[in-house]
């Protein structure tokens, strides 16, 4: 297992699937266009697996079989019912509160890295009272190009005004662990998220998480004084 890096400046975290279980609220967007579409409803489990590909991979699950441009037509209505009820179910991943204030409070920085459209993002940190925390947020249409291109990370270590080296990136699918690696950063895969059906014990990172709280000890991070 690779060493931590010396003199840590700062954490960068995928959204979907590592800071916030948001597939709720993403399988209530399918179910209510399952019923204007007419068609059968899938099941929550192979939903949630999926949800860190994206709106189309979501779609898939219950409209495979019209095809790819059916898919295609379909996503924009799905994204409308989908912002109707973000965060009405969505929260964060049990022990990531505790992790992000301490992190806070030894005055490292933190930042979001997404492949989820920059709208959604935005306004998803706001519903679930995060705004203004993050030292940077990029989302999946900040640059040209997303995660696993290493560009959306480098561009939050500069936002958040940290140096790649001595900064960490955190996810739960194999992109993170790609991109992280690229940009040169110490990978770290959580055993928690979506995994997109993946062992993250297989995707290189540095180190695999089973839970925030494991993360807070390697950094030693004491705890809040309530």
């Amino acid at each position: 297992m690779k060493p931590l890096p010396g003199n840590i400046e700062g954490v960068l975290f995928d959204l979907d699937g590592t800071l916030l279980d948001s597939a709720p609220d993403l399988y209530a967007a399918l179910l209510a266009q399952c019923a204007e579409e007419g068609v059968p409803s899938p099941p929550y489990a192979p939903v949630r697996e999926v949800v860190s590909r994206g709106a189309r991979a979501v779609l898939r699950c219950a409209f495979a079989e019209r095809g790819e441009p059916a898919l295609e037509a379909l996503t924009p209505r799905y994204l409308q019912l989908y912002q109707d009820v973000m965060g009405q179910q969505t929260r964060a991943f049990d022990g990531i509160d505790d992790l992000l204030a301490r992190v806070e409070a030894h005055c490292l920085r933190w930042g979001i890295v997404t492949n989820k459209a920059a709208f959604l993002t935005d306004e998803l940190i706001r519903r679930i009272g995060w705004t203004g925390r993050a030292s940077a947020v990029v989302s999946g249409d900040t640059l040209a190009v997303k995660k696993p291109d290493p560009a959306p990370v480098l561009l939050a270590c500069e936002r958040a005004g940290v140096a790649a080296a001595r900064t960490l990136f955190i996810g739960d699918d194999r992109r993170d662990i790609v991109a992280g690696a690229a940009a040169g950063l110490y990978t770290m895969a959580v055993s928690w998220g979506y995994l997109d059906g993946g062992d993250p014990h297989t995707w290189g990172a540095d180190r695999v998480l089973d839970h925030p709280a494991e993360l807070a000890e390697l950094l030693q991070l004491q705890p809040l004084v309530a």
